[in-house]
């Protein structure tokens, strides 16, 4: 462990997905580690049981927290009243958000931030796919499951870097910092700017404000680097500090050939890659950038990222038949929505697309925040909005009508279903030939069975 001093470390709500994969690279590297959950979901019970990490009973409780605990970390998923954490505080013990202790972990590296509303993680894993493809020593902390690493957490004492995707969200429920402001970036990304976590930041100024700080914090002889094109945040990188260096970036250029994208490289060489969409080609471009600063040359960026299949639930292929595929995509924000419906229908002009969104998040099923949808949903031919009105009730939002989404959209012809089977019956009852079909969430379509339907549509 880059600091000898955290021998013992106790990790309250450990069940979350980052927190768990914190836990377990603690572990690896020797330290002696316990955790505390009221309940904790597979995959992360699994693998802390694997590692002999599963707290033994659920639940919180005050006598876990001893004197001879050299670090508290605290998760998201706490409450302020948390009786381990009041323990810990007596005690005077030193406590910890995730992302302090990434910055305590990673005082004497580079630090590399990932920060924007959308394209985080894809940036953050082109990043480190090209990396480790070069054999270069490196840490990391990404939010997804990336293909090819075994933990989205790595901690060294070795590697000189540390690659972090930078979440605007709240440190802890103690600390109402975002997250990026405490890594105290060298090397800054802000992807692009777009509301969300409305109940946070309940107007899109407050929001705004978060990643002007993020910019302002670059130290002298340090990077930011951001999508010139987007104009939220070409607002707060604006060239303000002599001693930084900023740098704009916009899509890769490319071209498309039977479905497939190429990107064309100075020399006008074609790269064949295995993602497609304006938005991925921002994100590659972005994660040439960052490479460029760390010293790896442009022919090099390009033999790496040749091999990238995509992050992990981000325009993921389910399925492939003759004339029709079938993709899912992690995703409900408003740009999300627009940037991935546009690129499929631009990768396959000529086929119909039949795309369908779930309302799933707090921001989304919000009445306050629907109307940032209009316009976001034309690119496909049929257009599908499905929400559970029984999680409006979980989650104390008001009630909302089929009618209201239909208008918030401004797509006369926007289908909305509230039931998940007349949802799959829909599906099944279109034409699949020379169609393709987009399912978007950061839900699961309450238990839609996505590969039997996939299946059926591609024929195979």
């Amino acid at each position: 462990m880059a600091h000898p001093t955290y021998r013992r470390v106790h990790l309250i709500a450990v069940g979350g997905s980052i927190m768990h994969n914190l836990a377990l690279a603690l572990h690896r590297q020797g330290v002696h580690v316990s955790g505390s959950d009221d309940e904790i979901f597979d995959p992360a019970r699994t693998r802390l049981a694997a590692a002999g990490l599963l707290p033994e009973h659920m639940g919180w409780d005050a006598a876990r927290i001893t004197p001879d605990l050299d670090a508290v970390i605290v998760g998201m998923h706490a409450r302020p009243d948390n009786p381990e954490l009041h323990r810990a505080q007596e005690l005077g013990l030193r406590i910890f958000s995730f992302p302090e202790f990434i910055y305590e972990a990673s005082k004497d590296k580079q630090r590399i931030v990932i920060g924007g509303s959308h394209g985080k993680t894809s940036i953050t894993s082109l990043i480190l796919h090209v990396l480790r493809y070069h054999g270069r020593r490196f840490d990391y902390a990404v939010g997804a499951q990336l293909e090819g690493f075994d933990l989205m957490v790595q901690l060294s004492d070795d590697a000189p870097i540390i690659v972090i995707e930078g979440d605007e969200y709240l440190s802890s429920p103690v600390d109402r910092r975002p997250k990026f402001h405490l890594y105290q970036h060298h090397i800054g990304v802000i992807s692009g700017i777009s509301w969300d976590h409305i109940n946070v930041f309940p107007t899109e100024e407050i929001y705004r404000e978060q990643f002007a700080i993020f910019a302002r914090m670059t130290p002298k002889a340090g990077v930011l680097i951001f999508d010139q094109d987007d104009e939220q945040a070409q607002l707060v990188s604006v060239p303000s500090n002599p001693d930084v260096k900023y740098v704009g970036y916009g899509p890769h250029e490319n071209v498309i050939k039977n479905g497939k994208t190429f990107l064309v490289t100075k020399k006008d060489e074609l790269v064949p890659v295995q993602v497609f969409g304006e938005h991925n080609l921002r994100n590659i471009s972005a994660a040439r950038e960052v490479c460029k600063q760390l010293g790896i040359k442009g022919k090099d960026f390009y033999e790496a990222i040749a091999s990238f299949k995509g992050a992990a639930r981000r325009l993921e292929l389910v399925k492939e038949g003759a004339t029709s595929v079938v993709y899912k995509d992690f995703a409900h924000a408003p740009s999300k929505l627009k940037a991935t419906s546009a690129a499929l229908k631009r990768q396959f002009p000529e086929r119909r697309l039949v795309a369908c969104l779930e309302l799933h998040t707090f921001s989304s099923l919000n009445p306050a925040f629907l109307p940032q949808y209009a316009g976001t949903f034309d690119a496909p031919d049929v257009a599908v909005v499905y929400f559970n009105p029984q999680v409006l009730a979980h989650k104390r939002l008001p009630p909302l009508s089929e009618m209201q989404v239909a208008e918030a959209f401004h797509r006369p012809d926007l289908r909305v279903f509230t039931d998940s089977r007349q949802l799959a019956e829909f599906l099944r009852g279109q034409s699949w030939h020379h169609a393709n079909l987009l399912m978007m969430t950061s839900g699961t379509f309450d238990g839609l069975d996505l590969g039997q339907l996939a299946a059926e549509v591609t024929g195979n």
